[in-house]
């Protein structure tokens, strides 16, 4: 793994006069994937909001060694692709044009006139997620899951050094869910830095680098899977036990039975 890149120092936030995350400090690395784990409400979405400047926040987030607060917008943008849990385009766009607005930050403000440069980002980025078939379909058109791999595509079309993404998996099935993760993977060891919120600590095991498990606004565990995701931190935290194994030299993690 590579030196520190996106760094977060005492970072806190209230909301509507509660506290909601408690004092987070981090450092990860330019590259891999890293799963953010939790229960329901621990502050996992918080966090990436916080990450991206959307909320106010305390501490220190800084990327590189810029601090984010410095940074004007559109520096912002250009260094964090944000995917939201539950991503949704109440226009109905071409799938090709919402892709297109993943390199709005690079100055690209008509999707029609891309450019030759702009437009084969905007292609390989549908190609990966798997949508490059829906490029002239409507994006209201579509079915929830292919809607998630259109917004999954407009985050790869940033090209950005950090994906940021809620729940991308959420709304899929197996097949594209698996898909996805191993684009994320695949993303990643091409020189991205990859922050993923999931409930599926299954595949938190089989795919992540490195896991941060949030537990009631509080980072209470931070390291490689096999060090964050313990029996004891399953048991406290998530409350389950888990079925161990291997397959083809990949982890099983099972959440099995109530602990």
């Amino acid at each position: 793994m590579s030196a520190a890149f996106l760094t977060a120092k005492d970072v806190g936030v209230d909301l509507a006069g509660r506290r909601v995350l408690h004092d987070f400090t981090f450092a990860l690395p330019s590259r891999g994937v890293v799963a953010l784990v939790g229960p329901n409400g621990a502050g996992k979405t918080t966090l990436l909001r916080a990450i991206c400047g959307l909320i106010p926040s305390r501490g220190e987030i800084a990327i590189d060694g810029d601090v984010m607060a410095t940074l004007p917008l559109e520096a912002r943008a250009r260094k964090i692709a944000y995917l939201p849990q539950g991503h949704v385009v109440h226009w109905p766009l071409p799938v090709r044009d919402v892709v297109a607005l993943g390199r709005f930050p690079h100055g690209a403000v008509d999707p029609g006139r891309l450019g030759e440069h702009n437009a084969r980002i905007v292609e390989d980025a549908m190609a990966a997620a798997d949508v490059l078939v829906l490029a002239d379909r409507r994006v209201t058109e579509l079915s929830g899951g292919e809607r998630s791999r259109v917004a999954l595509a407009r985050a790869l079309a940033v090209n950005a050094p950090i994906v940021l993404a809620d729940e991308p998996t959420a709304s899929l099935d197996p097949r594209h869910q698996i898909d996805v993760l191993r684009l994320l993977r695949k993303t990643a060891d091409a020189g991205a830095l990859i922050v993923v919120v999931t409930h599926d600590i299954g595949m938190a095991a089989r795919f992540a680098d490195e896991v941060l498990v949030v537990s009631d606004g509080r980072l209470v565990a931070h390291g490689a899977p096999d060090v964050a995701l313990t029996d004891d931190i399953l048991r406290d935290v998530f409350r389950v036990a888990a079925f161990r194994a291997s397959a083809d030299g990949e982890p099983i993690l099972l959440p099995w039975s109530e602990a």
